[in-house]
């Protein structure tokens, strides 16, 4: 299995829709976090998250979650299990 670290931002939209920006890959859980807390200065939603996966078969496992920031973080993400 491998490990896949991605920062996922998003930015404000019209009528407070969140557009998402494109995801930028990640060396490590530290530096997905660091780098989603310097995100989350100027981004309304920014989830840093992790997967395993086996690049052989394309087999993933479910996403687990390294630290989301914002002000209205969607349900889906906070019940997302923790990295």
């Amino acid at each position: 299995m491998s490990a896949m670290f991605v920062v996922q931002s998003f930015r404000q939209g019209e009528r407070g829709r969140l557009l998402a920006d494109s995801p930028v890959q990640a060396n490590n859980t530290n530096h997905a976090r660091r780098m989603a807390e310097r995100l989350a200065q100027h981004k309304a939603l920014v989830v840093a998250f992790m997967r395993e996966s086996n690049p052989k078969t394309g087999e993933y496992e479910e996403a687990k979650l390294i630290e989301a920031f914002g002000a209205d973080i969607p349900e889906q993400v906070r019940e997302m299990p923790r990295a």
